[in-house]
């Protein structure tokens, strides 16, 4: 079984940009595109598979269809035929809104979803590009309220300038933010439960204040203080870095300009491929080659043993796994 080729959901958005089409090589009409979902099960956002012998299914009729063939038995068994991850590229023109995720108990208990742990991999960088993640001192929630509503919630948060590389591990309860110049891949629970907390007095479609939830997202807050919420690694080349290892996903990264072979079968889990920069194929156990380019995203099914990454020139990949 060969890995599978989605068609991307671009999702136009107020503060999103003009990079995603061109990076992914595509054409549309889509003005500020924000978002390109990658992989996703969300309901009615459904990833449909875009050619081969399984086009025009959904991804989770593919499952539904090819079982733990396609996401390992463990994986069926705990999610069915729910895709268990959301894989997204994300343009931001504008600062996104400040948001956090409940974690899955909170999520369960209030809207019987999973919670949203997720990780942030930043693939450009516009000068002066910038990104929110965590609180600079300790605040009380009786304190958070009153900075969202004197407008000052700003003023506690953690603003990192990014480049091309930076990695943000963003577990549920994490106050964060994608802000103006960031171009980001996105790995998160499936999960579709976000809290805005803050939204710079923005006006959505409808000419008027998109909702805030304050108090929903005052029991969601962690509001332990960190010295640095930036994730570091050491880049390496031809070798698999991990950036990740969480209950939720596993994530690496490949620099490559020779090729390497990964063994997956132990893994018991499919593998998200999503090319970075570069092109090149992926090569089964079975001998079967699929090109990937730069802005595009396979799953490679459960059922193969082992992968290798063989570059044209250049390539850097992420992957990853449950």
């Amino acid at each position: 079984m060969k890995p599978f080729r989605f068609t991307p959901i671009l999702k136009s958005l107020i503060w999103g940009g003009d990079k995603i089409a061109p990076y992914k090589g595509i054409a549309t009409d889509q003005p500020n595109i924000g978002e390109s979902w990658e992989l996703s099960g969300v309901a009615g956002d459904e990833s449909v598979v875009a050619d081969g012998e399984y086009a025009g299914r959904t991804l989770p009729q593919l499952i539904a269809e090819l079982k733990e063939e396609l996401v390992g038995r463990k994986v069926y068994e705990r999610f069915g035929t729910e895709f268990p991850l959301l894989v997204k590229f994300i343009d931001a023109r504008d600062d996104l809104s400040i948001q956090v995720h409940p974690n899955d108990a909170l999520s369960q208990m209030r809207h019987g979803k999973h919670g949203k742990t997720e990780m942030w991999y930043v693939v450009g960088a516009d000068e002066g590009a910038h990104l929110k993640s965590g609180f600079t001192q300790r605040i009380t929630p009786e304190e958070y309220e009153r900075r969202v509503a004197d407008n000052t919630l700003t003023e506690v948060l953690c603003d990192y300038a990014v480049r091309p590389g930076d990695l943000f591990f963003l577990p549920a309860g994490r106050v964060h933010a994608i802000c103006a110049g960031s171009f980001v891949a996105e790995i998160q629970q499936t999960s579709d439960v976000t809290y805005r907390i803050y939204d710079y007095g923005r006006l959505g479609k409808d000419g008027r204040p998109r909702e805030l939830h304050t108090e929903l997202a005052k029991d969601a807050i962690d509001y332990a203080v960190q010295q640095d919420y930036r994730s570091h690694y050491e880049a390496r080349r031809n070798v698999e870095t991990e950036l990740v290892a969480c209950p939720y996903f596993v994530t690496s990264l490949y620099d490559l300009d020779e090729p390497v072979e990964k063994e997956i079968a132990a893994f018991d889990s499919f593998l998200v491929v999503m090319c970075l920069a570069g092109s090149g194929r992926l090569v089964d156990d079975k001998g079967c080659e699929t090109p990937i380019r730069q802005g595009e995203t396979l799953l490679v099914p459960a059922s193969t043993r082992r992968v290798r990454f063989v570059p044209d020139s250049e390539m850097k990949l992420m992957t990853s796994r449950l």
